[in-house]
């Protein structure tokens, strides 16, 4: 039997939470795929691998880099549900960002608020 997703509720919230600390989630915009290009280059200029500075780096040259940037932006969202949709805005998009070179799985918590 197929398992089915329930529709949203008419009004409400949606959280979210990302149950790791080398990813996070954001809002953004998601209609031209040069932003994403242009955060990762943000974010790799401000947060750099190999600092001398780093103490926590037996995990790799990209773990500690990514703690601080899921510190930057955060494991969870809140979005409001308006007449059963999620009310984001025209070009908003959710992101999950992945700040390891080689991630893995990830899971995320949904919670819906009627």
């Amino acid at each position: 039997m197929e398992h089915l997703p329930k529709p949203l509720p008419a009004a409400g919230l949606l959280h979210l939470f990302v149950q790791h600390t080398s990813c996070a989630l954001s809002i953004n915009e998601n209609y031209d795929p040069d932003v994403r290009t242009d955060m990762e280059a943000i974010l790799n200029h401000m947060v750099k691998e190999r600092e001398p500075y780093y103490e926590h780096t037996m995990e790799g040259s990209d773990d500690m880099p990514a703690h601080a940037k899921c510190s930057l932006f955060g494991v969870s969202l809140t979005i409001p549900i308006t007449d059963g949709q999620l009310n984001l805005g025209t070009w908003q998009g959710i992101y999950l960002c992945e700040f390891r070179n080689y991630g893995g799985s990830r899971t995320i918590v949904a919670t819906i608020y009627e």
